[in-house]
């Protein structure tokens, strides 16, 4: 089978305060998929690899939640969520919300796209309150942290 090297596609939608994540990876979907709602993986990949990642619960199922936290130089950076949609290697559909900033809920989507020969379309979309918000999180470190979650997904997934 060949090995495709994908980038991650970060867009920033012009028209409403949304943020459109697109990667492909050498995996099938239920692989992908597993690597976002089991805990024990999702520590491995999930944000930049400089923070350690410490969950303090993770519930995925339809109507589940989850709180986690990044841990950086001894700053400590919580996020939670609650996930209202998952079939399992299709789709998740979660909130998503920094502690720091509780009132700067988004409604994420993940759609699981099989493209055969074992490999998978991640499409995400993130929709926040407002283009100020949306911008926040592009100027914030999002891009990278994004891109070097996926990158550590990828060598997850190949092992």
């Amino acid at each position: 089978m060949p090995t495709y090297t994908r980038e991650t596609e970060i867009v920033a939608d012009p028209a409403v305060p949304l943020i459109r994540i697109i990667r492909e990876f050498d995996a099938p979907p239920e692989k992908v998929y597993r690597a976002h709602v089991d805990p024990d993986l999702v520590v491995q990949w999930l944000g930049p690899g400089r923070n350690e990642m410490i969950v303090d619960h993770f519930d995925s199922r339809t109507g589940g939640s989850y709180r986690y936290r990044h841990v950086h130089e001894g700053n400590e950076y919580k996020f939670y969520g609650s996930f209202h949609e998952l079939r399992p290697g299709e789709l998740i559909v979660q909130t998503f919300t920094y502690e720091g900033e509780p009132d700067g809920v988004a409604l994420e989507k993940l759609v699981f796209e099989d493209l055969g020969n074992g490999r998978t379309r991640l499409v995400a979309t993130s929709l926040v309150d407002s283009f100020e918000g949306r911008d926040a999180w592009m100027i914030n470190g999002m891009q990278d942290g994004v891109r070097e979650g996926y990158d550590r997904l990828d060598a997850l997934l190949a092992g």
